[in-house]
């Protein structure tokens, strides 16, 4: 049986990682799904850890979508329900997580594709996640936070105790995000998006960039994109 970890270089997978070889539990390879739409500081820490996989033995893969991101957010076209098109799915989050659901199915091909049934595929959920804890899920996929009882909170202090803190233009993205998801996400509460405003404002005006080209793709009257609009244009 192999043993995989896939790893958004979050703070609870990141965690997860680095306990995994702390421990000298079995690894043999670490998935990293790069969507492109990824913090600046994200690819600062895969880059960091990628040394330590190597000193380490640990095969580094990355997986990328087959189209770009901005291509199915903006221009591929879709069919609706009701039968009509439109240009792109538009913002990713909430309940059309189509990003997420893109990532899932690349990682699962893959694994397959290599491994057959022979692996295990480490999950960096953290024990606090009570509503993603308790999802179905096969027996391949293991969750070693919730067996440390490591929380969210504990995986931020592990990661700072080892010198890893997701740093852009003097700021910490954990000191203003909950999640430091892809930037373009939907799903940032509005703390979030008051901070993005103030302490991270190239990202701000970029999603900014992303509503006005989604609206000019037909897409204006879409409920998702009203929701983030409210967010994002009144502070403006």
């Amino acid at each position: 049986m192999k043993y995989i970890a896939s790893v958004s270089f979050g703070k609870d997978s990141l965690a997860m990682l680095l306990i995994l070889i702390e421990k000298g539990m079995p690894l043999d390879e670490v998935i990293f799904y790069n969507t492109g739409m990824e913090f600046q500081a994200i690819y600062d820490v895969c880059k960091k850890v990628r040394k330590i996989l190597k000193k380490n033995n640990i095969i580094y893969t990355e997986l990328k979508p087959s189209t770009t991101f901005l291509y199915k957010m903006l221009k591929k076209n879709v069919q609706k329900r009701d039968g009509a098109t439109q240009c792109g799915y538009g913002i990713c989050g909430g309940k059309c997580r189509w990003g997420t659901n893109d990532k899932n199915i690349a990682i699962s091909k893959y694994l397959k594709q290599k491994y057959g049934n022979e692996y295990y595929e480490y999950i960096g959920i953290a024990a606090d996640e009570q509503k993603r804890i308790d999802q179905r899920r096969p027996p391949t996929k293991l969750l070693p936070l919730v067996e440390w009882n490591m929380t969210e909170k504990d995986c931020l202090e592990y990661c700072y105790k080892h010198q890893f803190y997701w740093e852009e233009n003097g700021i910490r993205l954990y000191e203003v995000l909950d999640r430091v998801s892809c930037w373009c996400c939907s799903n940032k509460n509005k703390k979030e998006l008051d901070n993005m405003f103030y302490y991270l404002p190239n990202y701000y005006l970029k999603i900014i960039g992303l509503l006005k080209e989604i609206k000019r793709n037909n897409k204006r009257d879409s409920i998702v994109v009203k929701k983030v609009e409210e967010f994002y244009l009144k502070m403006l």
